[in-house]
């Protein structure tokens, strides 16, 4: 579908299967008969994107509206924006070809914050005015999701509406309202007041920032009463009802999960203080073995793909684990599937279960014990010991593994040197429990990964202030001193990179008018090494007289007004205080199936019982 004027420049860049669409398993029909159409956009590249699974469900639930065509859109790379550019073309839907201004809605996913470049860029590409109030009614709707939305401050003046939590359901009731106000003949403005009443949608322009004079927020209050003064995610109750796309488009270039992905389970009961998955996902609720396994056997009859990665927060968390593989491998070792489970937790790695998954393809292991010491893995509420973590390891080499990657943060509240020291001092035990056994050491290979905390809205540490750059290099380069093995690899993030998502996880409105300006300066894929410009980011700010230390380096008070107080993820701001102190007490909090902790999420869409 792609229109002749596009061929020319497709022949000049370096992956051309990005932009041509037309792959199996696409959803076509008559846009003449399609009352609402809709655009999905992955800012990011067609490979990271066509990985999403979210995009895909979210997709499938729409097209299966049969007055509803949704389409895709991905960021294109730099040489093909050139191109755009030079041609002065806009980028398209990848099913029809048509421009996005084309379309009644325009959905952009925001997985992660150093997105946001890419979301303003891909509406410039397309001709559709960045700011929502200089688009008059011929323009879509832009409407934005996904766990960045959260705190959809940042880009607030990007978006008309953001559907905050999970979709199945919501865009579909979205899509609903649009094709009656269109046949009615309802302004854009009268649209977007009646969006606000559905449960979950949050419409910026409705609400009202005032500002203290010492920069923090007075207050977000709606503009009219009918608007809800807090809006509160939608989760989907009963996860065997919820659709799952088992026929999809298959890529023409490889991937980065190139393989069907299972959703096995929402949800965490761990309570890590970090992870501000763990939290917005809550409750916790699973799909059945039986509807898991069906879908399972579909997805790889409609698609052919010879590898299944069961999805979750924690895979080992789910209740019915060891039936749900035996189920699996009753037909997938036949056929040469493999399977793999990507987010195991070391107090249940199952020495049994990892030899039934073996049994076809073997690969690495990943662990994330997170912190070097058990006082600051109290801190952060991990729940594991390092006799538990060399265990999980002796496990892992006595199946024939030989390669092990470690997850570890530096910045972590309270962390001092020793705890540095500690992530050292454990990856060499980890090294040394190898050796134990006279096991061949020529292949052993331990990874310590080593990110920088980042403070996130919804989070016990969503209070705290990040380490200041400086800090953050220090500390990283005294772990390296502190490795003394060429059988351990260290890899780490760069601070500065840490430091920017740190402002734009914990910012306001008055960040918008920076990243529209890093856009004209020619920012995007901020999380690409070769595109990221850090001294660019920080004359931007300068420029529109924002200090990012004041997002990113400062401790709040419990009683300041987050930009994010009017949105709720179901968990209880006082249950988020409650952890705070604790963690400041080095205190534990158990596992939310052995003791409920109160964090409210249990009352949230009807949901009975939020452990399994």
């Amino acid at each position: 579908m792609i229109k002749d004027k596009y061929l020319p420049l497709l022949k000049k860049v370096e992956k051309p299967g990005r932009y041509t669409g037309g792959e199996y398993g696409s959803t076509y029909k008559d846009k003449d008969k399609a009352d609402v159409r809709v655009c999905f956009c992955f800012p990011d590249t067609y490979e990271i994107g066509m990985s999403n699974l979210g995009v895909k469900i979210l997709s499938h639930c729409l097209n299966k509206l049969d007055y509803v065509w949704c389409e895709r859109s991905y960021a294109p790379w730099d040489d093909y924006e050139k191109l755009l550019r030079e041609n002065r073309l806009p980028i398209y839907a990848l099913e029809s070809g048509n421009e996005l201004k084309a379309f009644d809605m325009v959905a952009f996913t925001l997985q992660y914050e150093l997105s946001y470049t890419n979301v303003v860029n891909m509406l410039d590409l397309s001709g559709i005015p960045v700011y929502a109030a200089e688009r008059g009614e011929d323009y879509p709707v832009i409407i934005g999701g996904g766990p960045c939305s959260y705190n959809p401050e940042p880009v607030a003046d990007f978006f008309d509406l953001f559907s905050i939590g999970e979709g199945e359901e919501s865009l579909c009731e979205i899509c609903a309202l649009l094709r009656d106000c269109k046949k009615e003949g309802k302004k854009k403005s009268e649209f977007l007041r009646l969006a606000s009443h559905i449960p979950g949608n949050y419409v910026p322009s409705l609400y009202d920032v005032k500002y203290n004079d010492d920069g923090t927020i007075q207050s977000v209050l709606p503009k009219y009463p009918d608007v809800p003064a807090k809006v509160t995610k939608r989760i989907i109750a009963d996860m065997d009802k919820v659709d799952f796309p088992t026929k999809f488009e298959i890529p023409f270039l490889e991937t980065v999960h190139d393989r069907i992905t299972l959703e096995v389970f929402r949800g965490c009961t761990r309570g890590c203080r970090f992870c501000q998955a763990g939290m917005i996902y809550r409750p916790c609720r699973e799909k059945s073995c039986e509807v898991l396994d069906k879908c399972a056997y579909e997805s790889v009859m409609n698609t052919g793909y010879d590898e299944i990665s069961l999805s979750s927060l924690s895979i080992s968390d789910y209740t019915e684990i060891d039936k749900l593989i035996n189920k699996l491998l009753a037909w997938t070792e036949e056929k040469k599937i493999s399977l793999s489970l990507p987010s195991m937790r070391i107090d249940a790695f199952y020495g049994e279960l990892m030899k039934k998954v073996m049994s076809v393809r073997k690969s690495g292991l990943t662990f994330a014990p997170e912190a070097g010491t058990q006082r600051l893995r109290d801190v952060i509420n991990k729940n594991i010991t390092e006799e538990e973590i060399l265990n999980s390891c002796r496990m892992a080499f006595d199946n024939g593994r030989q390669n092990i990657k470690l997850y570890f943060m530096n910045g972590l509240p309270t962390e001092t040197d020793e705890d540095i020291k500690g992530i050292a001092l454990l990856a060499q035990n980890i090294v040394n429990s190898y050796f134990e056994s006279g096991r061949p050491g020529k292949f052993l290979n331990v990874t310590v990964s080593v990110s920088c905390f980042v403070p996130k809205p919804f989070t016990p540490f969503q209070w705290a202030a990040q380490d200041t750059i400086e800090e953050l290099e220090r500390k990283q380069r005294l772990l390296r001193g502190e490795i003394k093995t060429k059988k351990i690899t260290y890899n780490y993030h760069t601070a500065k990179v840490s430091f920017i998502e740190a402002v734009f996880a914990r910012g306001d409105r008055r960040l918008s008018e920076a990243v529209a300006e890093a856009v004209l300066r020619g920012q995007r894929f901020d999380g690409w090494d070769e595109f990221f410009s850090f001294e660019n980011w920080m004359d931007i700010f300068e420029k529109c007289g924002i200090d990012p230390a004041f997002y990113a380096n400062r401790e709040r008070e419990y009683t300041e007004v987050l930009p994010w107080d009017h949105i709720s993820c179901g968990v209880d701001k006082a249950f988020l205080m409650r952890e705070s102190e604790k963690a400041k007490e080095e205190a534990t909090t158990p596992d939310c199936r052995t003791k409920c902790a109160g964090c409210g999420a249990n009352s949230l869409g009807g949901v009975k019982r939020c452990c399994p």
